[in-house]
């Protein structure tokens, strides 16, 4: 009799504790619900519809694909796209590569240097964005910048930085470059300290070269942190909205506009088209999820695992 009642036991145990545990869960899940995919439905219903502004009070309707179609048709948007994939396939490499070379410099050093090193880099990512905007504005100017200053110092003419068509993107760049390599850093310093140097050392009794140990061994262990910070760069890239704002407000003639930036624009402070927006942002989140889905296909081998 104590054998059977002591299973029945363990599972009122077994089901009070997965009830407490979902109850514990329950306002994560309950916010998650209300404030994202919420939302995330919403705005897909949305996208087919014309809800602007100037109908607010007599209601929308449906148009389909409409707008969808607009969007392709839509020259400013073209161009948006085609600055969003310059700054995300330029971006996302120069970080992923040029973060991993400083870890890869720095995770050998002695505690207190690398605790410096790790805290330069990533300042950026602590500080606020108005601020870092703020700083490369003003080294930016086309009057009385420090950028310009030098080359003025050294005999040059000034350049027009963030106030030329051709430029002014690659400015945007550099800044979100600047802002964006902190984290990835901090990260393969500690992926980097963390292989085992066991095999990293008998790879080295058996004759292999830095770039062997590199490639055989420290490569296929911070896989992983390289998946994790290309698939966030890749994000934060396409999202890319705060630092044209305060920097160019997508100027000048739309060569720094990104979707993000033109979506704002049309949804707050143009049109105030809401569906059209909706659609944008729809088109958005695939192109996100596509390059999220590549780069795990891609970094794990061709694999599902």
């Amino acid at each position: 009799m104590a054998t059977s009642k002591a299973p029945a036991r363990s599972q009122i145990l077994q089901r009070r504790e997965t009830l407490v545990s979902y109850l514990f869960l329950l306002p994560a899940l309950f916010f998650f619900v209300g404030f994202v995919l919420t939302p995330m439905f919403m705005g897909l219903v949305t996208s087919f519809t014309d809800s602007s502004f100037a109908n607010a009070a007599t209601g929308s309707k449906f148009v389909f694909l409409d707008n969808y179609i607009r969007l392709f048709k839509d020259p400013i948007f073209r161009k948006s796209a085609w600055n969003t994939l310059v700054i995300v396939v330029v971006s996302v490499p120069a970080v992923t590569a040029f973060s991993l070379w400083v870890g890869s410099a720095i995770y050998k050093m002695k505690s207190g240097v690398r605790s410096f090193f790790r805290c330069v880099f990533y300042l950026p990512v602590v500080t606020g964005s108005v601020a870092v905007v703020v700083v490369w504005k003003w080294m930016f100017d086309k009057y009385n910048g420090l950028f310009n200053y030098v080359i003025r110092a050294f005999g040059g003419e000034g350049l027009p930085w963030t106030e030329s068509q051709t430029m002014a993107l690659w400015c945007i760049i550099l800044i979100l470059f600047t802002t964006s390599i902190g984290q990835p850093i901090v990260l393969y310093v500690s992926a980097l300290g963390n292989v085992d140097s066991s095999l990293v050392e008998a790879a080295q009794v058996d004759g292999a070269t830095d770039l062997q140990v590199f490639w055989k061994i420290k490569w296929p262990s911070i896989m992983p942190t390289t998946l994790y910070v290309a698939v966030i760069t890749t994000i934060n890239s396409f999202q890319c909205f705060a630092l044209i704002q305060l920097l160019t407000s997508g100027g000048p003639n739309y060569s720094t506009s990104t979707i993000m930036y033109y979506l704002y624009e049309i949804a707050f402070r143009t049109t105030k088209e809401f569906g059209y927006a909706d659609a944008m942002g729809v088109i958005l989140a695939l192109v996100i999820a596509l390059f999220s889905a590549l780069q795990f296909k891609v970094m794990n081998g061709g694999t599902t695992e």
